[in-house]
């Protein structure tokens, strides 16, 4: 007997059905289109842009009602540029991410040539479309390919990626459509709310952004924030030091606690190691862990335990060319330039004995929860989204729509299979990838770690198979790695399988085969190279097919359904044959720590023997129990860090909103008169309280202050003896003397200026106080938790404490500009003088001292000279140049956007 549910659904289909199906009237109007706009030239499908964007921009009419011409349009221009023509899912799933939803397609569905469907038509608004991509060669290769589409059909496409030039950057961010990485556009996000003007800002606003392998971007890498930093003092020697105590440390002296990815000292631990600083001298006598002088050292020995016990060489992390480079566990991808924050990553240096880099301080900073709701609509694409429907609803507001594929999947996806050890595991998986090869199927095995891949990689060296490694170290060769793993009796490792971007296809890649042709004998006519390519290919395609497919194997269950779904999703692509199935073993990471004693209980009671494999639907149903817990606690660490974000973030829109209106506004005078004014507000009521009289006032330290804050002499002591005279008469007073006073350097600088000052001096002052405000509230943050032991809400005291700190900041912005624009005066032409002259005698002094150093052969560095020894490959001999200067290696920017950019 069915059940209430699933007769309903029988009946009425499931809100995907009813949302998939409401879009079928949309699309069989834009194929109704088709013959009109096959019948158009080139040159009319470029007029029918221009027409379509001057109904939108011009008239008032919404996207919604071009849609239909637009599409067509738009696939017309794929089919003439690209030569493929979209199939109706392809429209379907267009609409939904012009609706500001998340189109799950499988892969191999052609979500790169869907993403032009509503990007083509959101960039007829001329407010600019961000397609956000989850690395640079993918925004490259996307820009570039589609980037003919949009050409064909009239508008520009630009790409972003990391040391651009400003100019090309610039240019990439006015295209109709730009292809640009998360990393960079939120970077790019908070340099510009770094800088002085208006015209050196690169983003033109947030109207639409589609995210390609949206869970990646706004589940995966959402537990970490953005931060541009500066470098702060250096403590490597510290590092050092605590580092080479941790090879004593024994199990006793820690405890791990591998689901919360935390180490900490046991009682023991924490004696044993104080015993140890005070020998080496860093904790000085009669002083303890406990005192609040220990608190760096502290901080040091946590971080030191961190990276030993929890962070592994080729596992999280990689050591190339010297330095410590991070491994993202979702991508299995090195991020260069990435480093752990407060100290771990300098612990981590310390301890693989490579040069130790100054920590950092925090300049700006944002999420990307917040900063991909900074756009009018969010869009996103990816082959897995079902799984985290909940948290993009409640985070982003993006509804999750399955779109079928365009033909049934073919693919067999087997139960786990189930081993007592790992050692028993990869035999398993040995013995399968033989089998498996000798009839010539395509493999691709998932592995969760570098480490783990290389493990593997050897057994199958021993045992004779020939095969392919993908992971972070062959990164430069992936595309060609992913492009061949479909050809007959391939067998590829990889890791992590997230965001590829390069389809596995049976037989392997026709595109990339003509590629190498074409490149291997550039005389070849490529129509000629191509044909025969095809013929070839569809033979071994048709090998492959009768051998089943691609298989593929999982040697681990990842913490997130999505990664193994991600996995499985490369066989089956265009209804193709396919088969996959995951190795575990009872020693694998989610097993143990996720209840495996229960299972290790049961498969002894079976009495299973050696190499055997349990394969039962219930193991499947736990493991998804598991795997499903782990989401629901990594959902919650990120929902928490987003609530105190958010506590940020509504300041960081304040201040940075200022900021853009400080740099679009031609007078500040009024602000800066409102500062002033507030000033003398404070000032009054701090000396010369509300209801006290004039005998009670403190006129001698007023005056003091108004001297000191605001450079006025003024007889105030004299002012309050007068006979009637109070507060407000004062104030009146003061607010005269401070406007005469400005309008005295307004005709001494001239008015244009007097302008320009105030614009600088505010926009120093508030980036500056806003640096310091960062720092405190990261303080803040970390000792908050703590309230919870008084039995009162962390967040809640945070949110009131950040408040406090804002407006205390507000207030120390106020005084400080007030008081840096009343100090401020012209340089007389004597000052100006003896500047000159002093300049002078320096420039002649090292001139003497370089041609001194030349004639007896000295190396001695001169620091401000770049005649001696000079050399524009190598920073370390420019000296100290200004950042306005122009930059050293002769690029003909200025330094401060060149090498002395601050990230």
């Amino acid at each position: 007997m069915l059940g209430l549910g699933t007769l309903a659904r029988k009946v009425f289909g499931t809100p995907n059905d009813r949302k998939v199906k409401s879009v079928r009237p949309m699309v069989a109007r834009i194929n109704a289109l088709e013959p009109e706009f096959q019948a158009l030239s080139d040159e009319e499908l470029i007029a029918r842009t221009r027409a379509l964007q001057d109904r939108v921009q011009n008239k008032g009419e919404s996207l919604d009602s071009i849609l239909p011409e637009a599409f067509a349009n738009c696939r017309e221009g794929a089919r003439r540029a690209l030569g493929l023509r979209a199939f109706d899912v392809q429209l379907k799933a267009g609409i939904f991410l012009h609706q500001g939803n998340i189109a799950e397609m499988k892969t191999g569905e052609g979500k790169t040539l869907m993403a032009t469907f509503p990007a083509y038509l959101n960039a007829l608004a001329g407010k600019g479309v961000h397609v956000v991509t989850v690395n640079d060669y993918l925004a490259k290769r996307d820009s570039e390919w589609m980037g003919k589409v949009f050409a064909q059909l009239g508008l520009t496409c630009g790409v972003v990626y990391p040391y651009q030039p400003e100019a090309e950057k610039h240019a990439a961010y006015r295209a109709d459509i730009t292809y640009a990485t998360n990393n960079e556009l939120g970077f790019d996000y908070l340099r510009d709310n770094m800088k002085g003007s208006i015209e050196e800002m690169m983003q033109r606003g947030h109207f639409f952004a589609i995210v390609d392998e949206v869970d990646s971007i706004l589940i995966d890498e959402a537990r970490t924030p953005l931060i541009i930093s500066g470098p702060s003092q250096d403590r490597s020697d510290l590092y050092t030091r605590v580092d080479t105590l941790m090879p004593e440390l024994t199990e006793a002296h820690f405890k791990l606690d591998e689901k919360g990815r935390n180490a900490t000292y046991t009682e023991e631990g924490n004696e044993f190691i104080e015993a140890r600083l005070r020998q080496s001298g860093l904790l000085p006598e009669g002083q303890t862990l406990y005192d609040p002088e220990s608190t760096t050292l502290v901080h040091h020995i946590n971080q030191a335990l961190r990276a030993h016990k929890l962070f592994h060489r080729d596992q999280n992390y990689i050591v190339r060319d010297g330095e410590v480079v991070l491994i993202d566990e979702f991508t299995g991808r090195m991020m260069r330039g990435r480093r752990l924050s407060d100290g771990l990553h300098q612990a981590i240096e310390a301890k693989e004995g490579v040069s130790i880099q100054p920590e950092n301080v925090t300049l700006a900073s944002v999420t990307f929860q917040n900063y991909f709701r900074l756009y009018d609509k969010l869009s996103g694409m990816t082959g897995t989204a079902q799984t985290e429907a909940e948290e993009f609803m409640e985070i982003y507001k993006l509804g999750v729509v399955e779109v079928p594929t365009n033909r049934p999947v073919a693919r067999k996806d087997e139960h786990d299979q189930v081993y007592r050890t790992a050692r028993e595991k990869y035999e398993g998986v040995v013995k399968a990838i033989g089998e498996a090869h000798e009839k010539g199927q395509p493999m691709l095995v998932g592995t969760t770690s570098i480490e783990k891949s290389e493990f593997l990689s050897d057994l199958l060296k021993k045992a004779g198979v020939p095969h392919n490694v993908l992971n972070a170290r062959q990164h430069e060769q992936e595309a060609q790695i992913v492009a061949d793993a479909g050809r007959f009796g391939a067998v590829t490792i990889a890791t992590n399988m997230a965001g590829r971007g390069t389809d596995i296809q049976l037989g392997g890649n026709v595109e990339m085969k003509v590629m190498q042709a074409i490149t291997a004998d550039p005389h070849l006519h490529p129509d000629e190279v191509r044909a025969k390519v095809e013929a070839e290919h569809a033979a071994e395609k048709q090998k492959v097919i009768e051998a089943g497919g691609l298989f593929v194997l999982g040697t681990e269950r990842h913490e997130s359904r999505r990664i193994d779904n991600q996995l499985r999703g490369r066989s089956g692509r265009q209804g193709d044959p396919g088969r996959s199935v995951f190795f575990l073993s009872l020693e694998d990471d989610l097993m143990r720590i996720f209840g495996s004693e229960r299972l290790d209980s049961v498969l002894s009671k079976l009495g299973m023997k050696e190499g055997e494999a349990i394969v039962h639907p219930w193991v499947n149903k736990s493991l998804e129990r598991a795997q499903a817990k782990v989401e629901g606690r990594n959902f919650d660490v990120r929902k928490q860090l987003l609530k105190f974000d958010d506590v940020m973030n509504d300041q960081r829109k304040v201040i940075f909103g200022q900021r853009l209106e400080i740099m679009q506004a031609e007078d500040l005078s009024e602000i800066a008169q409102d500062m002033r004014y507030q000033v003398i507000d404070d000032l009054v009521e701090q000396f010369m309280p509300a209801k006290t009289y004039p005998e009670q006032w403190n006129t001698t330290g007023l005056y003091a202050a108004l001297l000191e804050k605001m450079a006025l002499d003024v007889k105030v002591i004299d002012w309050a003896k007068e006979e009637g005279v109070d507060q407000d008469v004062i104030r009146e007073r003061l607010e005269k003397a401070s406007d005469a006073m400005m309008a005295e350097k307004l005709a001494s600088f001239g008015p244009e200026t007097m302008r320009n000052i105030e614009k600088q001096l505010l926009l120093q002052t508030i980036d500056g106080k806003w640096r310091e405000h960062l720092l405190r509230l990261e303080h803040l943050r970390s000792v908050v938790g703590f309230r919870g032991y008084a039995q009162r809400d962390p967040l809640s005291e945070y949110k009131t404490e950040a408040f406090a700190l804002f407006e205390s900041m507000l207030d120390g912005l106020r005084q400080d500009v007030t008081q840096k624009l009343a100090l401020i005066r012209p340089v007389t032409q004597e000052e100006q003088q003896q500047m000159m002259a002093q300049y002078l005698a320096q420039q002649q002094a090292a001139q003497e001292a370089a041609d001194a150093a030349a004639a007896t052969g000295s190396h001695e560095a001169v620091e401000h000279i770049a005649a001696a020894g000079f050399d524009e490959a190598d920073p370390s001999t420019w000296g100290n140049p200004s950042r306005n200067d122009p930059c050293p290696c002769g690029s003909g920017e200025k330094f401060k956007h060149c090498h002395g950019r601050l990230v």
